[in-house]
């Protein structure tokens, strides 16, 4: 007789944990598999001996709280949280998604010593089948290097659950509009662009940009990084492995007036009817040619101080 109590009381923690997890799926089934934690929900959540993982998100999302990143990625949370549900009960019901906000659970916050918002924790399971390999079984701290976006996280997170997160992004119709409504105004404007698109000018002049930026060291500057200007509000980088912004700027104004000067020489000035007029030219762009290049070899051997020649300069 008396072995009956006895048996009854060792069956008695089964029973607990079974009725915990049972009230965990509840929860999370009620809120769209979400569970919004207190104190007491956390450490029922994370209890010692849990067969079970959970991903938690720490935010804090009262207005007072002023907390933008917070706002930010909550939907993303709860989009990838509602995707679990869709897995099938043996496998959801072994790893749940929960919420700790600030002012439902201030001690949580200062027993961890979170400091900031957001903050996502996955505690693996440490009982039974789904408890690591490695025996670890102390938070994982999410690592938010790609974003808020849910499709990082579900990515990063199913590595913790039993099977991957069917997480799939909506269809984002305000890009679709955006991408139709241009292709449209293109379309409609094909008839007023087509005779820009086939004047030789237009192409003459977008081919001598590009060759003045890309000759001026544009590409140097953007793929190195480089400064607009030096530490002291030095423009020229001396030495031939260094180039600031603002040189760059200063050396395609220079190439741009050498071959504006070029292309009056041979293309304007030899039309000119007046003999006065065209005299006034020859010697007006030869004289911009003769500084510029002038200002050029200047500009050379202030990166190269042993160079001995100059122009005028």
């Amino acid at each position: 007789m008396l072995l009956l109590p006895l048996l009854a009381l060792l069956y008695v923690p089964f029973c607990i944990a079974a009725s915990t997890h049972e009230k965990l799926v509840q929860l999370a089934a009620s809120n769209n598999g979400v569970i919004k934690l207190d104190e007491n929900l956390y450490n029922l959540l994370t209890s010692p001996k849990r067969n079970w993982s959970a991903s938690i998100q720490f935010t804090a999302m009262d207005p007072r709280r002023r907390c933008g990143p917070c706002k930010e990625f909550d939907p993303s949370f709860n989009a990838v949280a509602k995707a679990w549900t869709k897995v099938p009960p043996a496998e959801r019901d072994s790893h749940f998604f929960a919420t700790v906000d600030f002012d439902d659970a201030m001690g949580v916050f200062q027993k961890l010593g979170l400091q900031s918002a957001p903050v996502v924790q996955i505690h693996p399971a440490t009982e039974g089948p789904r408890r690591p390999a490695n025996g670890r079984t102390t938070p994982i701290a999410y690592d938010f290097g790609n974003g808020f976006d849910a499709g990082p996280l579900a990515e990063q997170l199913s590595q913790f659950t039993p099977v991957p997160i069917p997480y799939k992004a909506p269809i984002d119709w305000a890009r679709i509009g955006t991408a139709a409504g241009v292709l449209l105004v293109l379309a409609s404007g094909v008839r007023a662009f087509l005779p820009v698109l086939r004047s030789r000018w237009v192409w003459a002049a977008g081919t001598v940009i590009t060759s003045l930026v890309m000759t001026s060291g544009f590409m140097f500057v953007r793929i190195r990084g480089m400064p607009q200007t030096g530490g002291n509000g030095q423009w020229i980088a001396p030495g031939y492995q260094n180039q600031f912004g603002q040189e760059t700027q200063v050396i395609s104004f220079i190439y741009g007036l050498l071959s504006l000067a070029f292309l009056m020489l041979t293309l304007v000035t030899p039309y000119q009817t007046n003999p006065y007029r065209q005299r006034l030219q020859v010697y007006l762009w030869s004289g911009v040619i003769l500084v510029m290049f002038s200002v050029l070899i200047s500009l050379f051997r202030v990166k190269n101080r042993g160079y001995p020649f100059k122009l005028l300069l």
